[in-house]
């Protein structure tokens, strides 16, 4: 016989394909076979259609396709005889599903296999239907399955309530159609015929509100009285597992009683009871026996209320907990959490065994009792159980850090009976598990430093003596350098000291060592850095006899390849060593960060008072009205690149720790744009320009303004269209000229301008010194405002002929620059004469606004 035929048997099929020795090989039979099936199938071949069905059937447990095989199910469920009946239900279960439009042409048969006069055939069919039955099918065959379940076999009755359970969930409106049927089964005797009432009892109270009111009247004493038999039962050989009589059919009768319970006091009373008799009387030394006290656990818990009975649930949760076994555990700390909101007294007795299971090397039951200890917590047992947590901190996995050290802040943060035991907590965290911790950690324990004014020197005196010994902690470094560079002074001197702290000697130079320390640090990143700097710049205005050492520690950054730490070396330098007069004020300290505010933006809200929306001015604590900017916390102003422009306000926490006035122009008050304070004044890092006089023009009141803010400058078209009278006016305020902190360009005069007599023209003196005078006169053509025309006039003032003169000149991406030849390179000396140049540039962005910083 050809291996290959349809005539081939089930086994030697089976056998050729695990003779395979590749999957190539494997593909090779199953295509071979799944060809000789469809000749058969084509043939109409009746001898061998179930032989092929079982070998299609393998073949799909492969993962092959088989539908073309799926008409022949049908086939053979349409057969008389029982052998065929069998491979064709299971056939139909395992080649098809409810979604397939085939299964409306074997509708027909299988209502005749309901009535059929053979128990055996019935049950296939109750099983299939069981298993595909679409929505379609439920609606026609549910009077069949109806009526069988009062069929005289136990088994017919059995697969009649389960395939009623499909039926109900397909097509929920039919369930009043079995309510009357359930009640008489939950009367049974025969346990398989039961449980199954039971679950379908369970599932017509899930889908229907009158099914659920009828079992509660009607069933509820019943059911309660079975649990009673059962759990009374003599011993019975079929039904016993560990001691325990049918522990499925338990389970089964404590969940439906719990469904009839919830939500109803008769019927929670009226099964009080048997709750009690059945958690006393099981033992627990069996995993049958434990599974029955679970369930009997969440069926007291979700009943209405009985304070003995949830008493004696949680007592087994406890002993659950003592359990060797992890699973028994961690569904007894599932089971605690849901129990707390409903009796948390009697969860709080077993506190000291929940905090055990936090130290359990098993990882999922760690993290479920770390849960668990969080809800536990409330503010009289607050102190002691954060302690356990403390401690258990110093020896738990890094895995494990992470989530404890989280659980613990936000406990410290939410139940924290005082500043000062938060700061202790916080800086235990921080030196065991600092670099755990989110940033928002630090950012807020500094937010409580500064509402804590009494507490300010007690707070950098600790953090003093935590970085000590933990000074791989990077989160601690940070907050230990930005409270040195605040309250330096008070660490030296000792301010501020409490009756609980001990005696603390530190110097000047011991406070310097740990900034150099951590700035010279090989795990410090770029922030921890950036506010050592700020840290240093602080201290040279707090410790004037180390201004020389901290001005060396700087220094050494001014040639760094991180931008960041390079410029602000550059600007530090030049404010210790050029501008004596203002570093004070700008070393003054940061003012007190409002804890409402940064509070709100933790919780992803702000106050009612802030307005969240572009464009709005919010309400800040100093009255000022500013736009509002994304609530980054981040206290070194790194992260602002994107943002419209920051933000000085007190309530604020990006504002520059130098106190740099950034505020736009069009936010500040008409009547407030006098002479602005010596500070601001030199606070133009890139000196672009400087403060407007206390009575300039209009014209350098907008070209200063516009230059301090940093916002986009159009020059050429300000000073070529105004039409006011002449005025000489300067553009310095106070008794500075132009000031360069980055050290890099000389300081230039004042620069003047002069507005022609004729609308359009105006007149730039550029540059001045004792030896070259640079001259601008501008211009503009009508009909054409983005184009300026630029006439440079150089003239010598020294003694010595200039020769090979070239000028030379860059401007942004959007202005465009045309250079005409100059009118000659010799520039005579003692300004016997001079050289013009033609410029045209051209503003490919005129009347539009550009952010260039």
């Amino acid at each position: 016989m050809n291996p290959f035929s349809s005539g081939t048997r089930l086994r030697d099929m089976i056998r050729a394909i695990r003779a395979s020795k590749t999957a190539a090989e494997e593909r090779a039979v199953v295509r071979k076979e799944c060809a000789a099936i469809r000749a058969s199938i084509s043939e109409n071949d009746p001898d061998y259609r179930h032989r092929n069905l079982a070998k299609l059937m393998f073949i799909h447990m492969l993962g092959y396709p088989t539908h073309f095989g799926q008409m022949e199910c049908l086939k053979l469920i349409a057969s008389p005889g029982f052998p065929e009946k069998r491979i064709g239900y299971l056939g139909l279960m395992l080649l098809l599903d409810e979604r397939q439009e085939v299964l409306m042409l074997v509708t027909n048969s299988i209502k005749q296999d309901l009535n059929h006069t053979n128990q055996y055939i019935v049950g296939l069919a109750l099983c299939a239907l069981g298993n595909i039955c679409s929505a379609e099918m439920a609606r026609d065959l549910a009077p069949e399955v109806e009526r069988l379940l009062q069929f005289r076999d136990p088994n017919i009755r059995k697969k009649a309530a389960l395939c009623s359970i499909r039926i109900i969930k397909k097509v929920p409106d039919l369930a009043e159609n079995f309510v009357n049927p359930v009640a008489a089964l939950l009367k049974e005797k025969h346990h398989g015929v039961l449980i199954t009432g039971v679950q379908l009892c369970s599932d017509l109270c899930k889908v229907s509100t009158e099914a659920l009111e009828y079992f509660r009247k009607k069933c509820t004493d019943g059911l309660v009285k079975v649990l009673k038999d059962v759990a009374n039962s003599p011993y019975a050989p079929e039904y016993d597992i560990s001691g325990i009589t049918d522990p499925f059919l338990h389970i089964r009768l404590l969940k439906v009683l719990r469904v009839l319970g919830q939500g109803d006091a008769d019927a929670s009373d009226s099964m009080n009871d048997i709750l009690a008799q059945v958690t006393t009387k099981t033992e627990s030394n069996k995993n049958a026996g434990n599974a029955i006290l679970y369930e009997c656990v969440e069926t007291i818990m979700s009943i209405e209320d009985n304070g003995g009975l949830r008493v004696l649930a949680i007592n087994i949760l406890g002993r659950f907990l003592s359990n060797r076994d992890n699973n028994i555990r961690y569904v007894a700390l599932n089971m605690l959490m849901k129990a707390i909101a409903v009796d948390s007294q009697a969860v709080q007795r077993h506190r000291a065994t929940i905090l055990e299971c936090v130290k359990d090397s098993d990882p999922s039951i760690r993290k479920r009792a770390l849960d668990l200890v969080y809800l536990l917590i409330n503010d009289s047992n607050v102190k002691p159980l954060t302690k356990e947590l403390t401690e258990h901190l110093e020896v738990s996995d890094p895995e494990f850090k992470g989530d404890l050290t989280a659980k613990i802040c936000s406990i410290v943060e939410k139940f924290s009976p005082e500043k000062i035991w938060y700061i202790d907590q916080m800086l235990k965290v921080l030196s065991e598990a600092g670099n755990y911790v989110k940033d928002e950690v630090w950012h807020a324990l500094i937010v409580v430093i500064t509402n804590a004014s009494d507490l300010h020197g007690y707070a950098v005196r600790s953090l003093y003596r935590a970085v000590q010994t933990a000074g791989e902690q990077e989160t601690l470094v940070r907050a230990a350098v930005w409270c040195i560079g605040e309250y330096g002074e008070m660490l030296v001197s000792n301010v501020g000291r409490l009756d609980i702290e001990e005696h603390l000697t530190v110097t000047e130079s011991d406070a310097l060592d740990v900034v150099e320390t951590s700035i010279k640090s090989h795990s410090c990143d770029l922030i921890t850095r950036a506010m050592c700097l700020i840290a240093l710049l602080k201290l040279s205005s707090r410790f004037p006899s180390c201004s020389q050492r901290i001005n060396d520690i700087i220094g050494q950054y001014k040639g760094s390849f991180v931008l960041e730490l390079q410029q602000r070396a550059i600007e530090f330098n030049s404010i210790i060593e050029r501008h004596q007069n203002m570093r004070s004020s700008l070393a003054e300290r940061m003012p007190v960060l409002d804890e409402a505010t940064f509070s709100g933006r933790r919780a992803g809200s702000v106050p009612a008072a802030v307005s969240t929306s572009k464009g709005v001015s919010v309400n800040l604590p100093n009255g000022a009205a500013k736009p509002s900017i994304a609530p980054v916390a981040d206290l070194l102003d790194l992260s602002l690149d994107d943002a419209p422009a920051p933000s000085s306000s007190g309530g604020e926490f990006l504002q520059d720790l130098l106190g740099v006035n950034l505020t736009p122009v069009s936010l500040q008050s008409d009547t407030n744009q006098g002479q602005r304070s010596g500070t601001d004044a030199l606070l133009d890092l890139l000196s672009i320009g400087t403060p407007p006089a206390q009575n300039s023009s209009s014209t350098a009141q907008m070209l200063s303004s516009n230059i301090d803010n940093k916002s986009p400058l159009d020059i050429l078209d300000r000073l070529s269209t105004r039409s006011a009278p002449s005025a000489q006016v300067s553009s310095t305020g106070g008794n500075s000229s132009m000031l360069d902190l980055l050290n890099g360009l000389p300081s230039s005069p004042p620069m003047s301008v002069t507005e022609g007599s004729g609308a359009g023209h105006s007149s730039v003196t550029a540059f001045e010194s004792s030896s070259l005078k640079l001259t601008f006169n501008w211009s503009k053509q009508p009909g054409n405002p983005q184009t300026t025309l630029i006439e440079g006039s150089f003239t010598n003032k020294s003694q010595d002929v200039f020769t090979d003169f070239i000028f030379l000149a860059a401007v942004p991406k959007f202005l465009q620059l045309q250079l005409d030849p100059a009118s000659g390179n010799t520039l005579p000396a003692s300004g016997n004469g001079s050289i013009t140049q033609k410029l045209r540039v051209t503003n490919s962005q005129h009347g539009k606004f550009i952010q260039l910083f």
